[in-house]
């Protein structure tokens, strides 16, 4: 099962919108194929490592890291599949999040004859596709908070201390060099004008990894104050979506689009974006996995609508005093959040610690009874 996550692990960016699955063969102590879902590819795992094993199927045990589906899609069920090829037993990770499948495949699995087992490694398996069971359930993405927070928990040294346009790095390269990889399994990252007016970001996925769509980079901005000349609006080539509100101008809308960035018009809620159609409007571009690197206002806005399902905050040992920017506008220090995750921890990156952990787990209510 370590091999078959391992096998998942390595189809980040490459198998959204569709979960991340391995799929490992064995017969006979030996391994005999072996495989992992690639979204442009079609082919599930189960499928990729039955197609490898050939004849050597037949008795062998399956290891796959989310139960194999039960109804037709863009492929048909791969429970079928494995009953075809004689697998005699099959270790799942987890049930499915899926309604349409859940449960269902181990029931197929089992009406056949196969002997199944189910919960080896959940909770491994479960983390690999929090984004996925998130959007199967709800439509709408996994919600990532990341912030950068100085030791006496502030986001940025006052305006008046500040280069218009330029960052101000609390955070070491090690730290930094992680956002990219968050960045990299994200779809999407997400910030507000107020961010992009003070730091001009790129917000680019700089792993030099592979990605099968490219990270959408979303912005917010009711009256569309983005500069043509910032980096967002001279690099959109389709994967930077400005959100603004219905009667921002229009003269305006057209240079950004001329630019090759994306206009959407959203509905407003007391003078602000509505970050629930936000969040829908993303949701139906399948966009499963949504960061925010935002600043001090949209950070207190998420929280206080309770739209924040995990927490990422890079704690830098340096200080920024009593007059800097506060973490989140409105909703309190960030030692009160701390407070309120679950499944917290904490690791090293040069000299910051990135303290990290969950407010709303997509799981919950999915047992592993079926095991």
């Amino acid at each position: 099962m370590r091999c078959a996550l391992d096998l998942a692990q390595a189809t980040v960016g490459l198998a959204s919108p569709n979960p991340q699955v391995g799929c490992v063969l064995v017969r006979d102590g030996k391994i005999v194929g072996q495989g992992a879902h690639l979204y442009d590819h079609f082919d599930h795992a189960e499928i990729v490592a039955l197609k490898q094993a050939g004849a050597q199927a037949r008795g062998a045990t399956a290891y796959v890291t989310l139960e194999p589906c039960s109804h037709h899609g863009r492929t048909g069920p791969c429970a079928d599949a494995l009953i075809a090829a004689g697998v005699s037993r099959v270790v799942a990770a987890t049930v499915d999040p899926n309604p349409q499948v859940s449960g269902q495949g181990i029931a197929r699995l089992r009406a056949a004859g196969v002997e199944v087992e189910v919960g080896l490694l959940q909770q491994d398996a479960r983390q690999l596709n929090d984004a996925f069971a998130n959007f199967i359930r709800t439509g709408r993405p996994l919600v990532t908070l990341k912030a950068a927070l100085s030791a006496d928990g502030k986001l940025a040294p006052p305006n008046s201390m500040r280069t218009t346009r330029q960052p101000h790095w609390l955070t070491g390269p090690e730290a930094r060099a992680e956002v990219q990889r968050m960045r990299h399994a994200a779809d999407a990252v997400l910030t507000g004008i107020g961010t992009v007016l003070a730091d001009d970001p790129a917000l680019t996925d700089r792993t030099g990894l592979p990605r099968r769509r490219p990270l959408l980079r979303v912005v917010l901005d009711s009256q569309l104050r983005t500069p043509l000349d910032s980096q967002l609006a001279r690099s959109g080539n389709g994967d930077v979506l400005i959100l603004c509100a219905p009667h921002a101008n229009p003269q305006r809308a057209a240079a950004l689009q001329a630019g090759g960035v994306e206009v959407e018009r959203i509905t407003v809620r007391d003078s602000l974006l509505d970050l629930n159609a936000v969040l829908d409007s993303l949701g139906a571009r399948k966009i499963l996995s949504l960061l925010l690197e935002c600043g001090s206002q949209l950070n207190g806005a998420f929280l206080a609508q309770n739209l924040v399902d995990k927490v990422v905050l890079f704690q830098s040992p340096s200080g920024l005093g009593e007059h800097a920017v506060p973490f989140a506008a409105s909703f309190g220090p960030h030692s009160a959040l701390e407070q309120s995750l679950r499944s917290v921890s904490r690791q090293a990156f040069g000299s910051d610690i990135a303290v990290s952990g969950v407010l709303h787990d997509p799981w919950d209510g999915l047992g592993d009874e079926l095991g």
